[in-house]
């Protein structure tokens, strides 16, 4: 008989964690359309490299700031002003003198990386060294920069107002905002693509703009329907804004160490390897970031307000039981996705990827960089759970010193793997850096007395591996019979992966009940909550 899970926390944090990764895995799977629209009619060529380092910029930002640095800082003091005044008066008071700064600060900062285009773009992509471009290709590349940089000011306004949301329990409406920026760069590729790459390219450039200002919209409507409106101010420095400015800057690379390093892992690629190499890259991570989206961003968005709010009223046991079911539920649900990158990820890429521009050849380095990547998989969703145990308490700075560590480790893997293996080397060096960034945190917060495994979890952990393991084997098994129609017509190809991908999902669960790491009461009790 399988343990059931505590009351309430894990009721309440699948039922979150439901609407926010449910919407958020609808706007991956909106990605994916962008991105196979985008191999089709663009290809991995120089073109699509030029693009991909444009975009690097803007989803660092959306990484750091929308689903990592601002929140994490802003979100907590948000709550503790609710807390402290009983009301959400004080809390949008504080909100309001936060725009005040940020939004002067953030256009003098748009303006100054719209002029140093040239050197950004010039870092972001290693020189492009190794691909040769001409003097008209570089030019190409930093106006591409310079039409996504204006996204910058969007999604960093955005983040502010999507943690207001959060913090008043309205999870779904920041979920739903990135499909916004799909919407426009799926509707970019469908109606304004060219035969010529450069052409395509162009316009995705322009709908990344125009996806943030869409975004932007979005919630600043959805703050008006909760009753919250913010008045502009003039800028003032006081106590809390210098408090949350202070926890800003180290939130930034404490939760965007696996953005960082892959920014890192994008310029020595495209330094170091020929062209077409920063696409494959960039194919595979976008596959990667299916889970990842759907599980770490929607555990860190639920579990940061939720611990924070229980810390802030005592209710420390609370906290760490939330904790507990939000690292179960995280390898629950990766565990699986990783199993089936590193057993069937030539299947996979070949049946979402190859056709139009994108070929054999591309398949089989986008292949082995999945694998590589999804090897850090887990530790990226841990990442998402584990940091909300410093940042609700107040401390951002833990968490950027093991992240500069990490960052340290991936040039050195980099640098390393990248001679040997190639387009292998820099998704490895990210996935083994992630790993001991978790190991780090995970040490720090037991030591700390913080956090520690309750017997549920540790007795789940190892059966949940193993039933990832039969899992893998059974789709290695079935890969061969599914290749032959993964390059025919999209329909064949969809029903194909669906096969495969669901045979692999159908042995996971039967391993999960024979190994008793999550029961048929399990899911009976979970399912009555969420109706509750």
């Amino acid at each position: 008989m399988t343990a059931r899970p505590q009351s309430g926390s894990s009721a309440g944090l699948v039922r979150k964690l439901g609407s926010v990764g449910g919407l958020t895995l609808a706007s991956r799977l909106l990605a994916l359309v962008r991105d196979t629209l985008q191999a089709s009619y663009v290809g991995a060529g120089f073109a699509s490299d030029a693009f991909f380092v444009a975009f690097r910029l803007p989803n660092m930002f959306r990484a750091l700031f929308a689903e990592g640095a601002f929140s994490a800082a802003f979100i907590p003091m948000f709550n503790r002003k609710v807390a402290e005044e009983g009301g959400t008066a004080a809390a949008i008071d504080f909100a309001e003198r936060t725009l005040a700064l940020l939004l002067p600060v953030l256009l003098v900062f748009t303006v100054a990386m719209i002029v140093a285009a040239w050197p950004i773009t010039w870092a972001l992509s290693g020189g492009f060294d190794r691909q040769h471009p001409t003097h008209v290709q570089f030019a190409f590349a930093v106006m591409l920069s310079r039409i996504t940089i204006p996204y910058l000011l969007l999604i960093s306004l955005a983040s502010l107002l999507g943690g207001i949301l959060n913090s008043l329990d309205r999870f779904w409406v920041n979920a739903a905002a990135p499909i916004l920026l799909n919407v426009a760069m799926v509707t970019a590729l469908v109606f304004f693509h060219g035969h010529d790459p450069y052409a395509t390219a162009r316009a995705q450039a322009v709908s990344v703009t125009a996806g943030g200002a869409l975004q932007l919209g979005w919630l600043m409507w959805a703050c008006r329907q909760a009753g919250v409106r913010m008045r502009l101010r003039r800028p003032r420095l006081d106590g809390d804004v210098r408090r949350l400015l202070r926890l800003i800057l180290p939130a930034a690379a404490g939760a965007g160490a696996s953005q960082i390093n892959l920014a890192i892992s994008t310029a020595l690629a495209g330094g170091l390897l020929s062209a077409g190499s920063i696409s494959s890259i960039y194919y595979a991570d976008r596959l990667n970031q299916l889970p990842l989206g759907m599980i770490g961003i929607g555990l860190g968005t639920v579990l940061l307000p939720t611990v924070s709010r229980l810390l802030g009223q005592g209710r420390d046991d609370e906290a760490m039981d939330t904790q507990n079911r939000g690292l179960e539920l995280a390898l629950f649900l990766t565990l699986p996705a990783t199993a089936a990158f590193i057993f069937a990820a030539g299947p996979i890429v070949r049946g979402i990827f190859q056709h139009g521009a994108f070929d054999a050849a591309d398949t089989a380095r986008s292949a082995g960089a999945l694998a590589a990547f999804s090897l850090g998989l887990p530790s990226y969703v841990l990442v998402k759970v584990l940091t909300p145990g410093f940042y609700a308490r107040g401390d951002t700075r833990t968490p950027v010193r093991y992240a500069i560590i990490s960052v340290g480790v991936n040039i050195v893997g980099n640098l390393a793997l990248i001679p040997t293996i190639g387009t292998i080397g820099p998704p490895l060096a990210t996935a083994l850096s992630s790993t001991l960034n978790v190991a780090m945190l995970y040490r720090t917060l037991a030591q700390r007395g913080h956090f520690h495994a309750d017997a549920q979890l540790r007795r789940r952990v190892p059966r949940l591996f193993v039933a990832a393991l039969a899992m893998g084997g059974v789709l290695y098994l079935l890969a061969p019979l599914a290749d032959p129609y993964l390059t025919r017509g999209i329909a064949v190809r969809a029903a194909a992966l669906i096969v495969l991908c669901g045979g692999g999902a159908a042995v996971y669960g039967l391993a999960c009940f024979v190994t008793r790491a999550f029961g048929p009461d399990d899911l009976r009790l979970l399912l009555r909550r969420r109706r509750a």
